[in-house]
């Protein structure tokens, strides 16, 4: 792979994650102690009405999820517990806006393995704990400018990983990942180990190595079996199982999708571009409506940024616009799906930016979308599904 297309794809990422810049700081003490013992658990009787059209068949696959708020933003974490034959104990992001697993190596490889300048071995690959870790390296950077840039470095790996808890768990015998053994700051400061572990869903390409492989959403490996489509279903989040330590929430994801769950009352469908170098883009053509203006956008609906949404405006005057709390947005799809909600002081902040200097070709709908909102996607089909609860 050249080294243009490389940077290429690395800026397209750079986009989808916007909470990793704008809160660093909170973020990342939060992430890099991210051991899934840090959570409390809940009964599945107390997750609410407003999770009931979960509901599941057979060959589904329900698996939970951590619900953190600290009260600055939210943010959603699944439980990965096994990778090659290492058992682990970490909670990755959960990502609707990223496709892909990302995990740091430590504490899954020997540390002696692991270096500043990448992981200690010769050839083309080697197999530490059932992990195979090739040579193909990568990096990720994050962050709005150069001031605030982190870097990620690491390889490409594959192993059978095992995503969820005992309650509900899916195995993947050959899942490929991207394994990095570092972390860095702009100033070059070595950020603390796990701080950037992501489980992307979407089924986008995160980044393409020189061998042509790629990683994207670790669901799109998995084989629900006869009758299933691949992909997975979320019912809207609610607010009540949010809180400061993180609630387990099980059962809150369904992988494997029924003829039902595509036809389901009230779910609206919209299909996904297809491209042959970075997979489905996860993207929705929509007109958004705010401070009487009308922009055409594609929209990301993308659970890893909160409390912020990104309207891209070609026409701003501003290259960066935070609208005043109190004012309405709205957005309708081209399938025929709307959404509003009206922006306040410490929820839905919403950012107006002009792409020609934001570097961004899309806008964003952040996590409070989904408290609201039923999201699906299928791998299988190109498609991508909503229902919103408030209309119901």
């Amino acid at each position: 792979m050249s080294i243009h297309i490389r940077i290429t794809l690395m800026i397209t990422r750079l986009t989808c994650r916007r909470q990793l810049f704008i809160l660093a700081p909170l973020l990342l003490v939060i992430i890099s102690s991210c051991k899934k013992d840090d959570f409390s658990a809940t009964s599945a009787n107390s997750i609410g009405i407003i999770r009931s059209s979960n509901s599941f068949v057979k060959g589904q696959v329900g698996l939970g999820i951590y619900e953190m708020d600290s009260s600055i933003y939210k943010l959603l974490y699944m439980g990965v517990t096994k990778i090659g034959t290492k058992s682990i104990n970490y909670g990755l992001v959960f990502d609707t806006g990223s496709g892909g697993m990302e995990i740091d190596a430590n504490g899954i490889v020997p540390p002696s393995m692991i270096t500043s300048s990448g992981f200690d071995f010769t050839g083309d690959s080697t197999i530490v704990n059932g992990i195979t870790i090739t040579s193909e390296e990568s990096i990720f950077i994050y962050g709005a400018d150069n001031a605030s840039r982190s870097t990620v470095y690491g390889n490409l790996a594959y192993a059978s990983v095992t995503i969820g808890e005992e309650d509900g768990n899916i195995v993947i015998k050959r899942l490929p990942f991207f394994m990095y053994y570092k972390a860095v700051d702009a100033a070059g400061k070595q950020l603390p180990a796990h701080s950037f572990d992501i489980l992307g869903v979407s089924p986008e390409y995160d980044i393409i190595f020189g061998n042509n492989e790629h990683i994207t959403s670790p669901f799109s490996y998995f084989d629900p079996g006869n009758g299933l489509a691949k992909g997975f279903k979320m019912a809207a989040l609610g607010t009540n199982n949010f809180s400061a330590g993180g609630t387990y929430v099980p059962g809150a994801v369904a992988v494997g999708l029924s003829r039902s769950d595509l036809s389901s009352p009230g779910l609206i469908i919209s299909p996904l571009a297809q491209t042959q170098l970075q997979g489905d883009l996860p993207f929705i053509q929509s007109t958004i409506n705010y401070n009487n203006k009308s922009v055409s956008a594609n929209v990301i609906f993308d659970t890893g940024t909160d409390p912020y949404n990104y309207i891209q405006d070609k026409t701003a005057t501003a290259s960066v616009l935070l609208l005043q709390p109190g004012q309405a947005v709205s957005l309708a799809t081209t399938s025929g799906f709307n959404y509003s909600y009206t922006t306040g002081a410490t929820a839905n902040l919403t950012y107006v930016e002009n792409p020609a200097t934001s570097g961004a070709s899309f806008s964003i709908i952040g996590l409070s979308f989904f408290l609201n909102n039923d999201y699906l996607l299928d791998y299988t089909h190109s498609l991508m599904g909503f229902r919103n609860h408030v209309n119901l």
